[in-house]
């Protein structure tokens, strides 16, 4: 079965973490487990950049945007989507400290709907990445498709917030990344849409296999796992 990741990292993560890929790295690991292309960002922007470019057939790039760096951040993500090709823009309420409902983030969605990007959004952390939150930003700019990255994580009142809450937004979509609960998989596809949710793997935060092999016992058919391992993120970003 072919597959797109639609959310992973290219870049080292020091401190708590210790963890990080090379692009070649990555694209080493992609072939390991047949994984076509990789949707990457990382707080480095630059390093995004260098990897599209050495890459373009296996990574599409989003811009990581720190909304307390304002102007700035809003003409990384303009350069980044018309000269490079960047495809959205990733926001971290958690490492950069802002709820996604702040008021400080409304430059970013205002580009986000002038040059028709979606905007992929870490969940699942208070206080910051509640799935409330993100979905009121949603509301607030219905135009802009958002991504609830790990739709609500590790916590289950999140991930049933998260799917409670996208299936009454059509602008609203789901990421399956370290999402423990492989039955909401199937939920959300059943109940949220078809068209609405994506296999992401959160590398190098999460091993590959281990994401790949939720999904795959989450009691779906093959056509619906095609669509969510490949055939949506591929549509969703014209890949």
């Amino acid at each position: 079965m072919k597959k797109i990741d639609a959310h992973a990292h290219v870049g080292y993560f020091g401190g708590w973490a210790d963890v990080g890929y090379t692009d070649e790295e990555m694209v080493a690991e992609m072939d390991r487990y047949g994984i076509e292309r990789s949707v990457v960002s990382y707080m480095d922007n630059a390093l995004v950049e260098r990897a599209v470019g050495r890459f373009p057939d296996r990574f599409a790039g989003l811009t990581w945007a720190n909304p307390y760096e304002g102007d700035k951040a809003v003409e990384t993500v303009v350069r980044q989507v018309r000269e490079c090709g960047f495809k959205g823009i990733k926001l971290h309420p958690l490492l950069n400290a802002f709820t996604a409902n702040d008021a400080v983030v409304h430059p970013l969605m205002e580009t986000a709907q002038e040059l028709d990007i979606p905007v992929f959004i870490h969940s699942g952390h208070p206080p910051f990445s509640l799935p409330h939150s993100i979905v009121q930003l949603a509301d607030d700019f219905p135009r802009v498709r958002v991504v609830m990255v790990h739709m609500g994580h590790g916590n289950g009142i999140y991930i049933q917030a998260a799917i409670d809450l996208a299936k009454k937004r059509d602008n609203v979509f789901l990421e399956t990344s370290g999402m423990p609960m492989h039955t909401k998989i199937r939920e959300a596809y059943l109940s949220v849409g078809s068209e609405r949710v994506f296999w992401g793997s959160d590398a190098p935060f999460h091993h590959y296999k281990v994401e790949m092999l939720r999904t795959e016992v989450c009691g779906l058919p093959e056509s619906a796992l095609e669509n969510i391992f490949y055939s949506n993120i591929k549509n969703f970003l014209s890949l």
